[in-house]
Parts: C-alpha cells; sequence; structure tokens
C-alpha cells in the first residue's frame, strides 16, 4: 500500500506505519476463526520525521486522548478481509490527522444586542407577564 496523505505538505510514508493483524470477531462464519483479518495501524506522531515542526505541538494537543507514548492505533475489523480493513484503517487514521491537524477556528468576536432587539425582548417579556397576571384569581 501506497504512502498515506493528510495533506498535500502532510505525507507519511509507508516506513512509519505498523501494522498488527489479529483474529476478528463479528461475520465471517468459521473464517472469523482461523484468519487474521483485524488490523491495527500504528503511527508514532511524536517522533515521526514527517510531521511538520509547525504541527507537531497541534496534533500532540488535539489527539492526547487517544496517544500511548506518542503512538496513535487505529483498529479495524468491520469487514471481512484483511485488505478491506487494512484500507479502512488507513482512511480513518488519515481522517483523524487532518482533523488534528486543521487551523483553530477563528476567535468570536463579541457583538452587542441592537436597541431594537433589546426592546423587542422587553416587550415580549412585559406580554408574558400580561398573560400570567390575567391568569391569577383575586381573594378578596
Amino acid at each position: 500500500m501506497p504512502e498515506l496523505v493528510v495533506t498535500s505538505r502532510f505525507v507519511v510514508p509507508e516506513t512509519e506505519l505498523s501494522e498488527r493483524f489479529s483474529r476478528s470477531s463479528g461475520p465471517g462464519g468459521q473464517g472469523v476463526n482461523t484468519a487474521d483479518s483485524r488490523v491495527e495501524l500504528s503511527y508514532d506522531v511524536a517522533r515521526s520525521p514527517s510531521v511538520p515542526d509547525h504541527l507537531r505541538d497541534r496534533l500532540l494537543t488535539r489527539l492526547d486522548g487517544r496517544l500511548v507514548d506518542g503512538v496513535l492505533t487505529i483498529a479495524a475489523s468491520e469487514h471481512r478481509n484483511q485488505l478491506a480493513n487494512r484500507r479502512a484503517a488507513r482512511e480513518r487514521l488519515a481522517q483523524l490527522l487532518r482533523e488534528a491537524a486543521a487551523p483553530p477556528p477563528p476567535k468570536r468576536r463579541p457583538t452587542k444586542p441592537t436597541r431594537g432587539s433589546q426592546q423587542r425582548r422587553l416587550d415580549t417579556k412585559k406580554q408574558r407577564g400580561a398573560i400570567k397576571k390575567g391568569r391569577r384569581t383575586t381573594f378578596d
């Protein structure tokens, strides 16, 4: 399988990925007991030379909950054959890295409510209060 393209400037070579295969649960009949179709794909984010320096801290921060000693591991066992699981694991890894490498959204600029919106809000509150006041029963 070729290298993993995350973005146009961030490509993970095949040599930096490590795969482990094991028996999968789920559909497959008797083949489940014999075929090693489950794939665990691991990528060392912390020590990889292919991660651009300006992205490394962002990746490590955003993937912090999924990393074990700087290594990101993806497991795929949803398909019956190993090749499809390998593809699924690579696609999932690329998507995770893409989302983690994305720049943060722009900061929200705080705005004040307009005078008209403030007046509409107060008018609605007064109407609601009047409705509730009309429901009250007076005991004289």
